[in-house]
């Protein structure tokens, strides 16, 4: 991933944060996610209502970056400062896509819980959970490796 530059920040040097947040935040998802399966055998509107804050959460990072992301900002503010220096930083723009995909599949949770469909509700949180689980415990971010296919797929500027 070193070579995706393609997240900038004002002055135009790629942006760049601390690997350890984006990890700490898929942790808090992972325990918001299990929560959300757990409650779903008892209300799938409760359910809905919390995977519906998450999908907030989803998409401030999606939008805003993992700076803004309210579990980054918590990191920031309370875990990094009880930590060593930086070691290991990793790119925005491929954090933010991976929220963005959180997001999708947040929404079809939403949807299925609130809509009548909890077998959608459950495969969609599943989802994200495995993919959460996977970037707080072993380093994996399936968005972040699934970016450079996608950011190929998009028309370069210039061309049609």
């Amino acid at each position: 991933m070193s070579n995706i530059t393609s997240a900038r920040t004002e002055s135009g040097a790629a942006a760049w944060v601390d690997v350890r947040g984006p990890r700490f935040a898929a942790w808090v998802t992972t325990g918001v996610l299990v929560v959300i399966l757990l409650v779903s055998h008892a209300s799938a509107l409760a359910a809905a209502v919390i995977l519906g804050v998450q999908a907030v959460v989803f998409a401030v990072g999606a939008l805003l970056g993992p700076r803004r992301h309210p579990y980054g900002v918590v990191f920031a503010k309370l875990v990094a400062p009880r930590l060593g220096p930086v070691g290991d930083r990793e790119p925005v723009a491929p954090l933010q896509f991976a929220q963005l995909v959180g997001l999708v599949f947040a929404v079809l949770g939403v949807l299925g819980f609130s809509g009548g469909i909890p077998l959608l509700g459950l495969i969609a949180t599943g989802l994200a959970l495995v993919a959460a689980f996977l970037n707080a415990a072993f380093g994996i971010c399936l968005g972040c490796q699934l970016y450079p296919l996608v950011s190929r797929l998009r028309p370069k500027p210039g061309n049609p």
